[in-house]
């Protein structure tokens, strides 16, 4: 989708996609340069014990529908309900522990700060 278009579409970060329940989804909303928003759509899935995110950039997360659990290495467990957010900042080792079926995310990706 082009900048233009961008503009113009009406979206709807709640309607959720019919099938493939099984799947995380990761769904661009919006992306511009040194930013990207994301939707996310997750039905119980989390991230391996062995293989936490570590990112070069800042998350913040937001949850608009569902709940989940987050463990952040040296911080320890963060439990997010419908309209909770977070951010998450670089170099954070972070794993997802739980999610409700289904919990649709919010994520802005944005430059480390500093």
């Amino acid at each position: 989708m082009d900048a233009s278009s961008d503009a113009c579409f009406v979206g709807n970060l709640l309607s959720l996609p019919r099938g493939g329940q099984e799947e995380e989804r990761f769904e661009d909303i919006l992306s511009r340069p040194g930013i990207r928003l994301e939707r996310i759509v997750s039905h119980g899935q989390t991230t391996p014990v062995d293989r936490p995110y570590v990112q070069d950039w800042d998350e913040w997360v937001m949850i608009l529908e569902g709940s989940a659990e987050l463990w952040l290495d040296g911080l320890g467990k963060r439990s997010l309900s419908k309209g909770d957010h977070l951010l998450i900042p670089s170099g954070q080792a972070h794993r997802v522990t739980y999610t409700a079926e289904p919990t649709v995310w919010l994520a802005l990706h944005l430059p480390a700060a500093g």
